[in-house]
């Protein structure tokens, strides 16, 4: 065949229009799923992960439980049963995240995943759904101990699950990103925890989680303000407790609109020092 027979067969060939590279929504997605597969082939993982924020709910509901209501008509357990879920997803979105993050990094399985067409806000994604599959199981266990255990009454009103909707979903988010960025401060998978269940465990205290939030110094609970665990806690007991416990509240209100804007500007940051300070891999020493 003559060259000019060849270049006319070529140009006789359709050219394959070529395929569209995946979208950051649909590596998201696909991450999202791998991450599941690999959180529950992990046992260990799974029953610490959903049982430990019901533990701590058992002790501390049966430790303070005076058999009598307070004054707006919910028992301190009840109390404990509905500010717990701030924990649980703290715990969760947070502590084990970061962990998690730090010891990819440390082993190259972050540095693996930068050879492929995932993007550090697919990660995010994947992350975030994540922490979102277990938290709805996390806070389905929860409140199956507060409704079994401490007589816990769930809403009849569509309006409590709405709030409950979306105060879990701003918190999601918030605490995963958080806890991305905060993987950087470890400097190795083995100290990690350690590193990050220090400000877990104040927050707890100065929230409002595990002591009522009206026994607190005043300078304390101006500090927690700014953090989002406080608002997640008040958020979560207007859902489960009677209108009357907010007087026990510090502005004497459920301040709804606040929580949505604490919540929202900690998404924002969240997402900024992600962006900011995320790493594929270790930094090096020297």
């Amino acid at each position: 065949m003559t060259t000019t027979t060849q270049g006319a067969a070529r140009r006789a060939i359709p050219s394959r229009p070529q395929a569209p590279l995946p979208s950051t929504l649909s590596n998201g997605l696909a991450r999202g799923a791998a991450e599941l597969k690999m959180f529950f082939r992990s046992k260990e993982a799974v029953i610490f992960t959903f049982s430990f924020p019901a533990f701590v709910l058992l002790l501390l509901g049966s430790i303070f439980d005076t058999g009598e209501d307070m004054p707006g008509g919910a028992s301190m357990s009840q109390v404990f049963a509905a500010s717990m879920i701030a924990y649980g997803i703290l715990n969760t979105a947070f502590t084990s995240v970061g962990v998690g993050i730090a010891a990819d990094r440390e082993d190259g399985t972050l540095k693996r995943l930068r050879g492929t067409p995932i993007t550090a806000s697919a990660y995010f994604i994947g992350k975030i759904i994540l922490v979102a599959v277990a938290t709805l199981a996390e806070v389905a266990l929860l409140l199956a101990v507060g409704v079994v255990v401490f007589d816990l009454q769930l809403p009849t009103d569509p309006a409590k699950w709405l709030t409950l909707a979306w105060i879990l979903l701003l918190s999601v988010v918030a605490c995963t990103l958080v806890g991305i960025a905060a993987s950087g401060l470890a400097k190795s998978g083995k100290n990690a925890a350690t590193v990050l269940n220090l400000p877990v465990i104040a927050l707890q205290f100065t929230s409002g989680v595990f002591v009522a939030i009206s026994s607190l110094p005043e300078a304390m609970v101006k500090v927690a303000a700014f953090f989002p665990v406080r608002w997640m806690g008040q958020g979560f007991r207007s859902v489960f407790l009677p209108d009357g416990m907010a007087a026990g509240e510090v502005a004497g209100s459920w301040e709804l609109p606040v929580v949505a804007l604490v919540l929202g500007a900690w998404c924002v940051v969240g997402l900024v020092l992600c962006l900011a300070t995320f790493r594929w891999t270790e930094r090096k020493a020297g």
